[in-house]
């Protein structure tokens, strides 16, 4: 397809950046400036870029994290029996468990799902799935740092199925860690890290793609570097609403999003000649 616009590069990279990180779902609402846009498929270059930014974005606000755990790693290879009866051996043991159930979920799901990005009503109610999820957020989580390998693989599993368009990825693993019993903080913590793994592979196996790179132009690029500036912020602002128990908050956005997405699938639906 044609360039995009830079205005339109401007917007959706402003909506990437917002919704990769707000509880709101990324790819739903990337699908709804598609369809008001009437861009049929995004450029390959564009879904790099976008996502490398946010990535770029992540790495900025949970870099010290990052850079504590991989030193640990490195220093626990020595023994890794008492490095994994450590937090953060088990924190982790917990990114490697999950991201095998979200790899597997992602690569089976994402081609089968591609198509419902261009359905309003299939984003409109995959949005309100992300409205429940955030609501189970208002009982406020629990008070473990650590979990199980258990329920690692169920947060896995949960990450998997936010290749749905309108399921929100942090969300719904935030929510889910809570529920497993996770303190809100530890949550959030967890919840990035699961992410960077994800992401980046989600990039690496989008560069293999000979038209990654063909496609690049200005607009591309203006997108990544909103999405990576526009991300900072809603990281940031994600990680106060957490810490303060108002995730749920977010719920009431997305309900009468995904509301209104129904009614225009019925109404577009209905105007249609038998």
């Amino acid at each position: 397809m044609a360039t995009l616009d830079p205005l339109v590069a401007v917007v959706l990279g402003t909506l990437q950046g917002l919704t990769e990180f707000l509880p709101v779902s990324s790819s739903g609402h990337v699908a709804i400036g598609a369809l008001l846009f009437g861009i049929p498929d995004m450029p390959l270059s564009m879904v790099v870029i976008v996502h490398a930014g946010t990535l770029f974005a992540t790495l900025l606000v949970i870099g010290g994290d990052v850079g504590r755990l991989s030193a640990a790693t490195a220093r626990g290879l020595s023994n890794p029996g008492a490095f994994l009866a450590t937090d953060q051996g088990r924190t982790v043991a917990g990114v490697l468990v999950a991201t095998v159930p979200t790899a597997v979920l992602g690569l089976l799901l994402e081609e089968r799902v591609e198509s419902w990005s261009h359905l309003p009503a299939a984003v409109g109610g995959f949005l309100l799935v992300s409205a429940a999820i955030v609501w189970t957020t208002r009982k406020g989580g629990g008070e473990q740092d650590v979990l199980g390998y258990g329920a690692y693989l169920l947060i896995g599993l949960s990450q998997g199925l936010a290749v749905m368009p309108g399921i929100s990825r942090s969300g719904t693993t935030i929510a889910v860690a809570m529920l497993l019993g996770m303190r809100a903080s530890e949550a959030f913590r967890f919840s990035f890290l699961l992410s960077l793994p994800a992401v980046a592979g989600a990039v690496v196996l989008k560069l293999a793609d000979p038209e990654a790179f063909a496609q690049l132009g200005s607009s591309a690029l203006i997108a990544g570097v909103v999405a990576a500036v526009t991300g900072y912020a809603a990281l940031r602002l994600l990680r106060h609403v957490v810490m303060t128990g108002r995730l749920w908050i977010f719920s009431l956005y997305l309900v009468p999003v995904g509301l209104t997405l129904l009614v225009w699938a019925l109404v577009a639906g209905g105007a249609q000649p038998s």
